[in-house]
């Protein structure tokens, strides 16, 4: 393609490009135009999804600690119940329930009760812990108009099992449903399935609040949320 076309009129040399030639260039930078536009979008999305990726694991890890710190300190203290004497405690594949401290930290503070299971939810299904200001009674109260908060959301399945002191031969498997008595178990794990998640195991060690551990003759008494 030749870059200047000379043209002589009147007696006067001009350059300049024809018409055609115009026309081409500007659906070229048309093209090109598009193309860097697309490649920002691109990137701009790119970006989004990292920081997206970002914030939902630090949502996780913030999660999972508040779940480490309640459910790692339960109480010992021992009620009669109808199935017999021994901690409030319930273990079930599905759902696991105790008596323990909310940190101060989370603005409440002292002695809940709690129950960490699968809920319905806008979206499919949840993991949401509920808990109850503890009063002093044998028996879990109705959940029903606790108040809650989601630990993980979009969970499509959740399995819990127990490691039983008492049993050694199944110490490292872990039993599904735990059975009542004067023990608690060592570890929970928490088996989790789901869309986004970036955790599918949770391991948290069962340790007695020593005011409330038997075999140090605490009598239940938790002050200041200790």
């Amino acid at each position: 393609m030749t870059a200047y076309r000379s043209v002589h009129r009147f007696g006067q040399l001009y350059r300049g490009f024809t018409l055609l030639e115009v026309l081409v260039v500007m659906a070229l930078l048309s093209i090109i135009m598009l193309a860097m536009m697309s490649a920002l979008r691109s990137v701009g999305q790119g970006s989004d999804r990292v920081q997206e990726r970002l914030q939902r694991l630090d949502d996780q890890r913030v999660s999972v600690a508040f779940l480490r710190s309640v459910l790692g300190r339960v109480s010992g203290r021992q009620v009669v119940r109808p199935v017999g004497t021994g901690p409030l405690f319930e273990g079930a594949a599905d759902h696991v329930a105790w008596v323990g401290v909310m940190p101060a930290r989370h603005g409440f503070g002292g002695r809940f009760f709690f129950r960490l299971g699968m809920e319905p939810a806008s979206q499919g299904q949840a993991l949401v812990l509920r808990f109850v200001p503890w009063a002093d009674q044998s028996e879990f109260p109705d959940w029903s108009s606790a108040a809650f908060q989601t630990i993980f959301a979009n969970v499509q399945s959740v399995v819990l099992r127990y490691e039983d002191p008492r049993q050694p031969s199944v110490a490292q498997a872990g039993v599904p449903i735990w059975q009542p008595g004067d023990e608690l178990p060592s570890t929970i794990s928490i088996a989790l399935q789901g869309e986004g998640l970036l955790l599918e195991m949770l391991v948290v060690p069962m340790r007695l609040l020593p005011a409330s551990d038997p075999r140090l003759g605490g009598d239940g008494t938790v002050v200041g949320g200790q």
